[in-house]
């Protein structure tokens, strides 16, 4: 499934490790947005990163999850491109 995460953390060195913990996760779109192709338990696993993170009481992240017949329906006005899950191969 198609998750699009979006923060606003105030405090500079939160919102550096957010970025990281993200990015094992999804790819960076924009400043302080992630395009995030997860099943449930990665999904749980992220959030759980994510709660260590942050600041409760300072920090914000949402999490939007996008049904398959909504990401179908992801446009993209300007540069850039409609997210795509990528593949991976171990050979």
């Amino acid at each position: 499934m198609l998750y699009v995460v979006s923060y606003d953390i105030p405090n500079d060195r939160r919102r550096t490790r957010v970025h990281s913990a993200l990015t094992g996760y999804g790819t960076w779109v924009q400043y302080s947005v992630f395009e995030c192709f997860l099943d449930k338990k990665q999904r749980m696993k992220m959030e759980a990163r994510l709660h260590k993170e942050i600041h409760h009481k300072e920090d914000t992240v949402r999490i939007y999850g996008l049904c398959g017949s909504c990401h179908s329906r992801v446009e993209v006005l300007g540069c850039g491109e409609p997210p795509k899950e990528e593949h991976v191969y171990l050979l």
